[in-house]
């Protein structure tokens, strides 16, 4: 590329979602498009949600003891369960700015049935409105009810998965280091989509991706800002905040990282999972050729998104038949 910086290529799929689908693609954007960002959210039908009634759904209020804060979370059960589950606890995307708790159900529930688990998701607080800790605080209050006495009793408070979709990706990394440090619950396993780990947002992958794919380093310099405030100084980011300035990566759970090779993100998931590593710890990467930010959300149906789900789902199932 002559007078720009090079950049891996979209896998075909992925290049002709991204003009087909223009209209929810989020590059370039301000703190003051955040409503915008809000609105692109669309609803799904209860048969999306339960997978054609392959699942119970309840929603559920819960009050954080603290401050009585009041926490939406939805409880899915497959259907005809005779014994506790394993269970996904599942953070939402959406920069911290948007998206509710069912953003990625839809894209959930087959994993769900492959593997027989059950899932609860959250509606954490979202930023500017509530910023930092206000969903750290959120996904660790909901950590603590589902491995206490007053989780629902078709859960294994024994097997909680934590998971997320970008910026849940990035949360469920920040909880799992609260809990590690702050003798929180024993997590079964990590399970990160496309995590967004990283503050700074100043990687190679960052660079090369400014403008381009489906979130780029200007949006997620709004979504950051909006979560961390805009005057925060970078010696003063908490890793429960932005997992990557953790430096002490031991004694973390199993964890899956994917991410594509064309966004933003791609470094500093492939960093996540070296850190690990060095620390001596479980940790299975893939970086998917073409691939931009959520792509097997964005083209469900292309045969890179099918490859994902499927490795994802071997994943957990290898983790399940040994915990």
């Amino acid at each position: 590329m002559t007078g720009a910086q090079a950049r891996p290529p979209f896998d075909a799929a992925v290049a002709r979602a991204l003009d087909e689908f223009s209209e929810l693609i989020v590059t370039d954007m301000a703190g003051t498009d955040i409503e915008q960002v809000r609105e692109l959210a669309a609803p799904f039908s209860m048969a999306d949600l339960t997978r054609h009634g392959a699942f119970t759904r309840e929603e559920l209020i819960l009050t954080r003891p603290t401050d009585g804060t009041a926490l939406a979370v939805v409880v899915y059960t497959p259907v005809g369960v005779k014994r506790p589950t394993s269970v996904l606890l599942h953070l939402h995307g959406g920069g911290m700015i948007a998206g509710h708790a069912d953003s990625d159900t839809p894209g959930l529930t087959r994993l769900m049935a492959d593997t027989g688990c059950s899932l609860v998701v959250l509606d954490y607080r979202l930023a500017p409105e509530h910023p930092y800790p206000a969903a750290l605080d959120d996904a660790t209050t909901v950590l603590g009810w589902l491995a206490g006495p007053d989780a629902p009793p078709t859960i294994d408070p024994a097997r909680i998965i934590l998971s997320g979709v970008s910026a849940g990706g990035g949360l469920a990394a920040t909880t799992a280091l609260y809990a590690r440090d702050h003798h929180g619950p024993p997590l079964a396993g990590l399970l990160l989509m496309c995590p967004m780990l990283d503050h700074r947002s100043d990687s190679t992958s960052a660079r090369q991706m400014e403008g381009a794919g489906s979130w780029d380093r200007v949006a997620n310099a709004a979504g950051w800002g909006a979560y961390l405030g805009p005057d925060v100084n970078d010696g003063e980011v908490s890793p429960y905040a932005s997992a990557a300035r953790c430096t002490d990566y031991t004694n973390l759970p199993p964890t899956f990282i994917d991410v594509g090779s064309a966004e933003t993100f791609r470094d500093e998931c492939v960093a996540f999972a070296a850190q690990m590593w060095t620390a001596g710890g479980d940790a299975e990467l893939h970086v998917w050729p073409g691939g931009t930010h959520g792509f097997d959300f964005l083209t469900p149906w292309a045969p890179m998104s099918r490859d994902a789900r499927r490795v994802r789902t071997a994943w957990l199932r290898r983790l399940l038949a040994r915990v």
